[in-house]
């Protein structure tokens, strides 16, 4: 007999017992009488009888099941945050099915359709660098399904979320080079209806501004995530008339590339270039010079977005959380200019 065949009615003819009365037997009810209850587990071992687990699921109008939207997977930071949450996920018995917008609000609209139709029980989403409007989560919404946000969050939607504090950490970044001696500072600003890329652009200006320095519009650069033609980008600030000193980047792989181009014009870095980083990725510590970054706490951010969102879903408290983890300036030589 194959396995897909062995199902509770199946038990139920083998033993000449009511369907209902396998089911309870199964379940442990008390009211199946013993030696009844002892043929029933016996003949399902024997078989290797498996429940169907979704079917019983959907009787429950839950599966057990989150859905995860993040911008790409290849991006470690995105790549530890689930692994964040499938940790959190599985210690409380729930499973994650993972899509990949590939930064395309269009993917990202597919996307949740796909989740929907698997009828999971609540989404953890982290926009794309295309998601400029959020109606698509509306449906979201009117089927009562949570929704967590991480990291790139949809401001205007009531739904919990996860953030950094960009804000601070990109002012200390700032404050950092400023310090190193640099006074003209250019920054990868990313796309401006992202929360997160806002942020971090304010704190720059302000620090700029707080410094005494002219903040000039030439030294920010708008970028998106995808970091095409990075060699034509630093050509053009490199071809300025006053060429900047310093670079703050969209993030370390961005910062690399920069500081391999750089070094085959002939620049030292950060003698006549600071470059700093943003995610701090393991090969920040092993490029020469090291690579200054930004720690992005992404493990940590996304166990805490399952864990918001499973406390939703186990406890049916709708109440709006907004949690902040903190980011981490790691210095290296990259922008250490002043030797002690």
């Amino acid at each position: 007999m194959s396995r897909s065949a062995i199902t509770i009615i199946e038990i139920a003819r083998m033993l000449g017992l009511s369907k209902s009365t396998v089911s309870r037997a199964l379940a442990g009810h008390r009211d199946v009488n013993e030696d009844t209850r002892k043929k029933v587990l016996e003949l399902a071992q024997k078989l290797d009888y498996q429940p169907n687990v979704v079917a019983l699921h959907l009787r429950q109008q839950r599966t057990r099941t989150l859905g995860v939207i993040i911008p790409e997977t290849m991006n470690r930071f995105f790549a530890k945050a689930i692994g964040g949450m499938q940790q959190v996920a599985s210690q409380a018995g729930y499973n994650v099915i993972i899509c990949q917008s590939n930064e395309s609000l269009a993917t990202e609209k597919m996307n949740v359709r796909t989740l929907l139709s698997n009828r999971v029980d609540g989404l953890i989403v982290s926009v794309s660098g295309e998601t400029d409007r959020y109606d698509h989560f509306d449906l979201v919404s009117k089927k009562n399904i949570p929704i967590v946000f991480f990291d790139r969050v949809a401001e205007s939607i009531p739904s919990s979320k996860v953030i950094s504090n960009n804000y601070e950490i990109s002012k200390e970044a700032t404050l950092h080079l400023i310090k190193q001696g640099c006074k003209r500072i250019a920054v990868m600003a990313g796309p401006q209806y992202l929360y997160n890329s806002r942020n971090r652009l304010r704190g720059y200006i302000d620090a700029i501004h707080e410094s005494g320095l002219e903040c000039k519009e030439k030294y920010i650069l708008q970028t998106d995530f995808k970091l095409k033609r990075m060699d034509e980008l630093v050509r053009y600030l490199v071809n300025m008339k006053e060429k900047p000193d310093a670079i703050f980047a969209i993030n370390d792989m961005a910062a690399l590339e920069m500081i391999h181009v750089l070094k085959n014009m002939g620049y030292r870095i950060p003698e006549d270039i600071a470059v700093m980083g943003f995610n701090n990725e393991p090969i920040c510590k092993f490029v020469d010079p090291p690579l200054t970054s930004i720690d992005h706490p992404a493990d940590e951010m996304g166990r805490s977005a399952a864990a918001l969102l499973i406390n939703h879903l186990e406890t049916g408290n709708a109440t709006v959380v907004e949690r902040c983890i903190k980011s981490q300036l790691i210095i290296r030589g990259s922008t250490h200019r002043i030797k002690k």
